[in-house]
């Protein structure tokens, strides 16, 4: 008796992993009530002026991010993984009392904010 090998082609091909497991956590109608596109504010500073302000892009980030494409989140606004957590541990250490170390918040709001003004050059550049 001979078995044949048979592969198996993936169904997804994006970078996406929430897409790949989606139909194991049916967690379809959740992520589609988070849908941010019909609610995105309009940059002032691009209709005004026709440039892109260093905050262009965050709105749609945070957007992809809601919809697991994690990678585009940073193709599009490379200082959302650090705003992130800078805003949790403010958040923590404001609000909740928690005790988080001022030398942290301070790096990383120094990475973000270093990370907001190298993605606006490189927007100039290109």
């Amino acid at each position: 008796m001979v078995k044949n090998d048979v592969k198996i082609k993936p169904e997804y091909k994006n970078n996406s992993i929430f897409r790949a497991l989606q139909p194991m956590m049916n967690l379809t109608p959740t992520i589609n009530a988070f849908s941010l596109e019909n609610y995105m504010l309009p940059c002032l500073n691009k209709k005004i002026l026709g440039v892109d302000c260093p905050g262009c892009g965050l709105q749609r980030s945070v957007d992809l991010l809601l919809h697991g494409e994690f990678v585009a989140a940073f193709q599009m606004y490379p200082a959302i993984y650090t705003i992130i957590p800078l805003f949790a541990m403010v958040i923590s250490n404001k609000v909740f009392n928690l005790k988080v170390d001022n030398r942290l918040i301070t790096g990383l709001g120094a990475a973000t904010v270093a990370l907001i003004l190298i993605n606006y050059i490189i927007k100039f550049i290109h």
